[in-house]
C-alpha cells in the first residue's frame, strides 16, 4: 500500500504544528504551536508559530490575558486579520465555557475552594461586579446558581426578597453568597458585611442557612467563614 505520509521535514513551517499534533498528540504542543494551528498561516517573513509567540509575549505568555483581548487588539498585530482574530477569540471562549462545564461537575460543596472553582470561570474575570447565589440541598449539593444583580465596579444592589423567593421555589435548604471584585482586592467592605448579615438574618427566619460569602477575583478568593468573620 502506498504511503502518502510525508515526514515533518517536508512540511512547511506553518503546517509543522499540525504534523506534530498528529504524530505526538495534542499535549506535546506548546501554546504558541496550538495558536499557530488556529491562525493557519503566517506571512512571508514570519511563520504562524513565530507570530503566535509574538502575540503571547505581549500578554506575558498568559492565556487568561490572551482571552481578554478584543478583536481590535488582536488585529493590531501585523499578520492578524479579522478571520484570524475571530478564530483566536472563538477558541478562548470555548476554553472558558469548558471550564464552566467542568466546574458544574463539582456539585457537592465541601469547602470554600469548591465554591471558588465553580464561580471563578463565571465571575472571576469580569470588568464589573456581579452578585450570585449558589442554592444547595441538604446534602450540600448545588441544585442551582443564579445571578441576583449586576452593578458597576463600586458595588451591586441585592434584593433580599428575591434571593429567598428563589430559594423557596427551588427547595433549597442552604445558600452561599458570591460576588466578584474586579479590582482584585480581597477585602470585605462594610457593604459586603452588611448584606451578608442581612441575608443571614433573613435565612434564619426562613430556615434557609447562609453558609458562606465568597469574594472572587481572577486567581484568588476571600471566604467569610475561613476568615472567621461570618
Amino acid at each position: 500500500m502506498e504511503n502518502n505520509h510525508f515526514p515533518i521535514t517536508n512540511w512547511s513551517e506553518d503546517d509543522k504544528p499540525r504534523e506534530k499534533l498528529m504524530l505526538k498528540g495534542k499535549s506535546a504542543l506548546s501554546d504558541a504551536e496550538l495558536i499557530a494551528i488556529l491562525i493557519g498561516s503566517g506571512s512571508r517573513n514570519e511563520s504562524a508559530v513565530d507570530l503566535s509567540k509574538r502575540i503571547l509575549s505581549k500578554v506575558a505568555n498568559n492565556l487568561n490575558s490572551l482571552g481578554k483581548l478584543s478583536m481590535a487588539q488582536l488585529m493590531e498585530f501585523k499578520g492578524i486579520g479579522e478571520a484570524k482574530a475571530i478564530s483566536i477569540i472563538a477558541a478562548m471562549e470555548l476554553g472558558r465555557r469548558r471550564r464552566v462545564e467542568e466546574a458544574v461537575e463539582l456539585t457537592k460543596v465541601t469547602s470554600s475552594k469548591t465554591v471558588f472553582e465553580i464561580m471563578q470561570p463565571i465571575i472571576g474575570e469580569l470588568p464589573h461586579e456581579e452578585f450570585w447565589i449558589l442554592y444547595l440541598n441538604n446534602s450540600n449539593k448545588v441544585i442551582s446558581k443564579a445571578q441576583i444583580s449586576v452593578g458597576g465596579i463600586t458595588g451591586t444592589i441585592v434584593d433580599v426578597r428575591l434571593v429567598f423567593k428563589m430559594a423557596l421555589e427551588k427547595g433549597a435548604t442552604a445558600l452561599i453568597l458570591c460576588h466578584n471584585h474586579p479590582s482584585g482586592a480581597l477585602v470585605a467592605s462594610d457593604a459586603d458585611k452588611q448584606i451578608t448579615k442581612k441575608l443571614k438574618q433573613a435565612g434564619d427566619s426562613l430556615d434557609v442557612k447562609v453558609l458562606d460569602h465568597l469574594i472572587v477575583t481572577e486567581t484568588k478568593y476571600f471566604s467569610f467563614v475561613d476568615e472567621g468573620i461570618f
